[in-house]
């Protein structure tokens, strides 16, 4: 319809926009038509147009024209109609009325166009509303668990399908007996907690212990992102609610699964609109719903988020999301038992040790290991194998965690420097009492990094001593230390190294209390995430007198761990070297090889760590 509009629009438009036929006089086109030399005349009100038998000059006009244009006065001509009798010329006479239709037409396109898109879009924006409401968009699939295939559906995964979180299920094991029996809990007054929420990192298995637990109880299972609540058009969010909560009680029992709960649970007041807007509207519908519940419905409230500090109070408190299940990062057994849950359906060979796997992927989450084993799978199908080996979840681990191998032409002086480098850290690593015992060295370019010292904890250990911690800031300066003994000079390979140390000796000054000068003060400048791993800026709430003295101890502690790895290198100059060349020789060393450069020791205490990287 548009096109059409437009196109009939642009032909007027052309047709208006040709060019002016030359006018002549009045008492010339009365000359012409006495000569002969007129053909055919076309007359609209005043306005005559005619056609010449032969082109010639008319008017002003430089070239010939075959048409021309005159006005006949408004007083009439009576000698007119004779003299065209008598020439044999034919006259079309067009009413002005008829006339006019093209122009106002015309002129009455750009407004009928301009009205047209607006009712169309119109219509669209309204769609997507009442699709939203229920009437085909996303929200009528999730409500009518028919149109999806999945949405109100009993899962078909239990608690055998979730590794490792162990304390979470034993948090949710009494919800399934509720679910499968709610009358008994009635009979005596008992009600079940109508909220959980399930707080942890990323990939720690949230959505999945909740599909597990309707998958337990046999119950439907709903679960919708709480972003697909907020819409641009205020009230739309709060319908959905109030629909999802209505369908979910029609098929009681059933579970509700509201995955990032933060996207539109965060304290109100602080939105646009004096706290008024679309976000928070949704957010008061879910607690009067959740209010609504009378006890009695078994209809239970899961909700999902790893930023539990931004929820707002109300959601908290007893009635509402009043049970919290902390999912953690897995351990070592934990790790092991996700390995073996991953790898039902891939095909390894005997070589293969899950708990050795385990051992290498400390702080991988649920998610992590999946994509390991994933990643595993495929490096062997590109090798046209069978079946996964050791080496493929070796690789793939380095891969993920450093990046793929680069191909970089590094002069022989750059590659000596970074042999000497990544030996520095592994003899500190190694001779320490403290330090985690040594998992890998390499100098082979991966990612960002050129090169890598990795450790790896053969127990875990929940809390750290001063003496781990002061080792490891000297595993971290042993880089550093190296060059300054070997080459006599120190380079910028070390930028990762002291932006580690320096984080780690400022939490040891400013959140654990091991300086004597500051002692037991929180003077931390940033405020550490629970999940995300990641700080959080706050205002300084300590004197500029107090951040000068945690500078100044935080700088000794790694002149500290400078002169104890410097130590450590000079008593044990000799290997230090050898260790060198076998880098230089073979690129890479795994533990056996570097007990072989160096020699066995005394088995050291260790915890957990992180990789130490170039």
């Amino acid at each position: 319809m548009i096109a059409a509009i437009g196109l009939l629009y642009f032909t007027l438009q052309r047709v208006q926009d040709d060019p002016p036929l030359p006018e002549i006089p009045y008492t010339e086109f009365k000359k012409l038509l006495n000569e002969g030399d007129i053909g055919k005349l076309h007359q609209t009100g005043q306005v005559m147009e005619g056609e010449l038998k032969t082109a010639m000059t008319l008017g002003d006009s430089a070239a010939p024209a075959s048409r021309f244009r005159t006005v006949v006065p408004a007083f009439g001509d009576d000698e007119l109609l004779p003299l065209l009798e008598m020439e044999n010329v034919t006259l079309r006479v067009t009413p002005e009325s008829e006339a006019g239709v093209g122009n106002r037409l015309l002129s009455w396109v750009p407004l009928l166009l301009l009205l047209f898109i607006y009712l169309f879009f119109l219509r669209r924006m309204s769609q997507n509303v009442s699709g939203g409401m229920g009437r085909g968009g996303t929200l009528d699939k999730f409500l009518n668990p028919g149109s999806s295939g999945k949405e109100g559906k009993i899962p078909d995964i239990s608690f055998d399908d979730v590794a490792g979180q162990d304390n979470a299920k034993r948090e949710v094991t009494e919800l399934v007996d509720y679910l499968g029996s709610p009358d008994s809990y009635n009979k005596l007054g008992a009600y079940i907690p109508h909220g959980l929420l399930l707080m942890g990192a990323p990939g720690t298995g949230k959505t999945l212990m909740a599909r597990a637990l309707a998958g337990e109880a046999k119950v439907p299972f709903f679960s919708i992102s709480a972003s697909e609540f907020v819409e641009v058009f205020v009230g739309v969010g709060a319908s959905r609610v109030r629909r999802m909560f209505a369908q979910a009680k029609e098929r009681a029992p059933s579970i509700i699964f509201i995955d990032e709960l933060d996207s539109v649970g965060r304290i109100r007041g602080a939105g646009l609109g004096g706290g008024h807007d679309e976000r928070e509207q949704t957010l008061n519908q879910i607690l009067a719903e959740m209010d609504g519940f009378s006890g009695h419905e078994a209809v239970i409230v899961i909700a999902a988020t790893n930023r539990p500090d931004v929820l707002d109070p109300a959601l908290l408190r007893p009635g509402r999301f009043d049970r919290h299940v902390t999912l953690d990062l897995p351990d070592l057994d934990a790790r092991a038992a996700i390995l073996k849950v991953h790898t039902r359906k891939v095909p390894l060979t005997d070589n293969v040790k899950l708990k050795e796997i385990a051992a290498g992927i400390p702080g991988f989450s649920g998610a992590d290991i999946r994509n390991l084993v994933n990643e595993a799978a495929m490096r062997a199908a590109r090798e046209n194998r069978n079946q996964v080996i050791q080496e493929d979840f070796d690789e793939m681990r380095d891969k993920i965690l450093m990046g793929s191998v680069r191909t970089l032409a590094i002069q022989p002086e750059e590659r000596h420097a970074l042999a000497v480098h990544e030996a520095g850290h592994a003899i500190a690593a190694y001779y320490l009492l403290y330090a985690d015992p040594l998992f890998k060295v390499t100098i082979i370019p991966r990612g960002h990094t050129l090169g890598a010292t990795h450790q790896l904890p053969e127990q875990e250990r929940h809390t750290l001593t001063k003496k781990y911690l002061g080792d490891r800031l000297a595993v971290m300066m042993g880089g550093r230390v190296a060059e300054k003994l070997l080459l006599d000079s120190i380079s910028s390979g070390a930028d990762d190294d002291i932006r580690q140390a320096t984080a780690l000796a400022r939490s040891m000054v400013g959140r654990w209390g091991m300086s004597e000068e500051i002692g037991p003060m929180d003077v931390r400048e940033n405020e550490e995430h629970p999940f995300l791993g990641r700080e959080i800026a706050q205002p300084r709430r300590f004197s500029e007198a107090t951040a000068q003295a945690v500078d100044k101890a935080v700088k000794e502690l790694l002149h500290e761990a400078e002169k104890r790895a410097e130590s450590i290198m000079q008593s044990h100059g000799d290997q230090l070297k050898n260790l060198i060349a076998s880098l230089e020789k073979h690129e890479t060393l795994d533990r056996k090889q570097i007990e072989q450069t160096l020699g066995k020791h005394a088995i050291k205490q260790v915890s957990n760590s992180i990789p130490v990287n170039k």
